[in-house]
């Protein structure tokens, strides 16, 4: 693999007090193309502007895809890349879907352990730091012929990040757009379905909610995703979530967040759940706590769920699932809980 190295950090530049979640980005990224039937020149250059044609039919028709990862300084400055196969194994369930080349395993994880071990410095071990991990594929094939795309690009960059929420969070159910159809490309973390939810995401934003419950696209009566994370439900004693289908995520988070709940005695069901189960729940005082899961945001509690002029509000505390599985979760990604799971690698 060819690797050339930036001439100039742009490290000190970086005011690390102040960082809008995807905004800065580390010195280099790792770039490998496919053409005549297979990937090849592996390399990680300086980060900076890439070049494409107007006729990319990423341009013209969206086939894109994309993952979302992380990685944490331990108490030793060591870099810990957190459930690195799971991303790798969604990325190429993505790609079967939107009709792209898989990416063999050998060039996904020495590109992606090079680079982050490059940049190892623009992940701060501090609390609340990470070093969010951007891989992306899109079609870089010249031609506006509605066809899938012969020639394609793979990236990899990296973002430091802290909290991806700032303050409270509260929902607006949405009942009249949707986030993926069935039979669509829901499951698969691809560009399209992302630009499909900012104008509804925008819509409440104006009413002061800063995201939407997202239902089903036949009924718009069972819940699926709230903004970009996996959603949550305690109920009683039992922590239910939306069973997958081909319309949501399986987030890496999700996964997680089961097995630590399972880990912890807590009954974990998924199902399918209505708003109006849920209104039911929270009104017999049984519904008592909300939260949202994704590789960005982590664990987040949620303040409020709103629907038509119904609303149920929550108050956060310490005893709460969501904070004793944010606990959890976070002290195995910084390494200072046993790993039984076996989801952290250790960079040099």
């Amino acid at each position: 693999m060819q690797i050339i190295k930036t001439n100039k950090s742009r490290l000190k530049e970086v005011n690390f007090s102040n960082l809008p979640f995807g905004t800065v980005f580390s010195d280099h990224m790792f770039i490998c193309k496919y053409k005549d039937g297979k990937w090849v020149e592996p390399k990680i250059i300086p980060y900076g502007p890439i070049e494409m044609n107007p006729g990319a039919k990423v341009l013209h028709y969206g086939q894109s895809i994309f993952e979302g990862m992380k990685a944490f300084k331990n108490s030793n400055n060591e870099l810990l890349l957190f459930r690195k196969d799971d991303n790798f194994i969604r990325l190429n369930k993505s790609a079967i879907r939107l009709s792209i080349p898989q990416i063999p395993k050998d060039i996904f994880m020495n590109g992606l352990e090079k680079l982050i071990s490059l940049d190892n410095e623009w992940c701060k071990k501090d609390d609340g730091y990470s070093l969010y991990i951007r891989p992306f594929v899109y079609a870089s094939e010249d031609g506006v012929k509605a066809s899938t795309a012969q020639e394609f690009t793979f990236i990899i960059i990296t973002s430091p990040s802290t909290r991806y929420y700032s303050g409270d969070i509260n929902l607006l159910v949405e009942e009249k757009y949707t986030r993926a159809p069935q039979g669509g490309v829901g499951f698969a973390k691809a560009a399209g379905n992302y630009a499909a939810s900012f104008y509804p995401t925008r819509q409440a934003n104006k009413k002061g909610f800063q995201q939407v419950v997202w239902t089903d696209s036949i009924e718009h009566k069972y819940i699926e995703e709230c903004g970009t994370m996996n959603i949550w439900f305690r109920i009683g004693d039992k922590l239910v979530t939306p069973q997958l289908s081909d319309s949501i995520l399986d987030g890496i988070t999700r996964k997680s967040v089961i097995a630590l709940a399972k880990d912890m005695g807590i009954d974990v069901q998924e199902k399918k759940i209505s708003v109006k189960e849920l209104f039911e729940a929270y009104n017999d005082n049984k519904l008592t706590e909300v939260f949202g899961s994704g590789t960005a945001v982590g664990i987040s509690p949620i303040r409020s769920i709103t629907f038509r002029s119904d609303k149920m509000s929550f108050t956060n505390n310490n005893d709460s699932i969501s904070s004793r599985l944010k606990s959890k979760l976070q002290s195995i990604q910084k390494g200072e809980d046993f790993d039984s799971h076996n989801w952290i690698t250790k960079i040099n």
